[in-house]
Formats: structure tokens, sequence, C-alpha cells
């Protein structure tokens, strides 16, 4: 570590009363290249396939060149899990930095917010059917909200998501997260940095979360975001 001057990320993942994690994390830092690519993904079900194919769909978004952008990040994942095989399916968001912040790409519910060191900001729309008619005044059920409209291994190029965070901090999180905890305690446990990924993930299951639930948190930049120092802080199933 070279002292305080660098940013930190932090992640936690617990596997719920799931019978297993379907949540997977990657980050990856290209030599040469400025930053870390970050990515979280969600797979759908409660299986193996969904496992292997949120596994699948993070590696192959954080591996993605930054020139690329984020979406060519969605795509690749796209590409790996057709390659892989099978049926299985993920949300996924991804991060990917460029000069004084990040440029970000989504399908599905898995959602990125930035940090001001106060409060945290949502930057992505959920891809479910409740936020289809939620934003056409129409009338929804409560499942809506867990039934997506675009994911990995279905969405097309003009489908995914794009914004964009100019400093500040990161967190990017799983809906067994963000869909469990209201944004006042997600800042409530985010105002302590060092514990904050992994203080949202237990807050979350200990309340009655009923999914997996995966946070990734990345500081705030006390200079900027080429440099990045790595802390995992795992939660028990």
């Amino acid at each position: 570590m070279a002292g305080t001057r660098y940013p930190r990320w932090h992640t936690a993942s617990a596997q719920g009363p799931r019978e297993r994690n379907a949540d997977a994390v990657s980050a990856y830092a290209l030599a040469g290249a400025p930053g870390i690519t970050f990515a979280l993904a969600d797979g759908v079900g409660d299986d193996p396939g969904a496992g292997r194919a949120a596994q699948t769909a993070a590696a192959a978004a954080a591996r993605t060149p930054v020139a690329d952008g984020p979406v060519a990040a969605i795509l690749n994942a796209q590409r790996a899990l057709r390659e892989l095989g099978g049926t299985g399916d993920a949300v996924l968001v991804v991060a990917m930095p460029f000069a004084g912040g990040y440029r970000i790409a989504w399908v599905g519910d898995a959602r990125a917010y930035a940090w001001d060191g106060s409060m945290v900001r949502r930057l992505t729309v959920d891809h479910t059917l409740a936020e289809y008619f939620r934003s056409r005044h129409q009338p929804y059920t409560p499942r809506m909200e867990h039934m997506v409209t675009t994911s990995v291994r279905t969405t097309k190029p003009h489908e995914i998501g794009t914004s964009e965070v100019v400093g500040g901090g990161l967190l990017l999180t799983s809906d067994g997260v963000h869909k469990v905890l209201p944004p006042a305690t997600i800042d409530e446990l985010l105002g302590d940095p060092g514990r904050g990924a992994a203080a949202l993930v237990e807050t979350a299951i200990a309340i009655g979360g009923s999914d997996n639930a995966t946070a990734l948190f990345v500081e705030q930049p006390e200079v900027d975001v080429a440099h990045v120092v790595t802390e995992r802080f795992p939660v028990a199933a």
C-alpha cells in the first residue's frame, strides 16, 4: 500500500438463505491502463448454472480494455456466456475508469451509486417490469420488481443502460442489498468506509434479506482513480 493517498476498494458477499451464492465480483487492471475496471454480476436463479454465469460474465466484463468502454464490456460478457453454453444467465453492472471518474453500463437490476462522503446517488435505472410500468404511470405488482427485462445473455446493444460519474466514491450492489436497505441506511453504513461493503451485506441479511447479497465499494480518491488498493471483507454465509 502506498499510504492513504490512493483510494481503497472493498467487497463483501453473503449467501443468505439461498442454497448457493450466485453473485460474483471481478476487478482487473490492465498493465499500462489507468485504474481498475469493476464488475458485479448476479446470476438469474438459484442453481449452479446461475453461479457459473455470474462468474463468467463478471470476469469477461472486467477484462475488457478500458479504451473499448463499458458497453463493450457487457457485450464481451454476453459472448463469454454464449461460449460457455447452457442456459445460465445473469444481470451485470460494470464501472470503467476514465479521467476523474467512471463510466457505467448495466443490464437488469444490478446497481451503481455515486458516493460523495455523506450520501449515495443512484446512477442506474433497474431494467425490470416494475420500473417499465412505473415509468409509464401504470400499475404493477411487487413480484415485477424481480422480473428483469434485460440480461447478459439476452440484451441487445441498444438496450444496455449507460451512465457516468465524475469524482467521489463508487458503490456497486446486487439486489439482495439495494432492495432490502433504504438509501438512508446505505448512507449510514458507508460512514465507516473500511467496513462499508461488509456492513451493507451483513445488515441486509440480518434484517431478513432473502437473496444473495453483494456489495463493492470504492472509497473516495484523494488524488485520482489510477491507483487503487484492494481490501476484501468476506462475510460468512
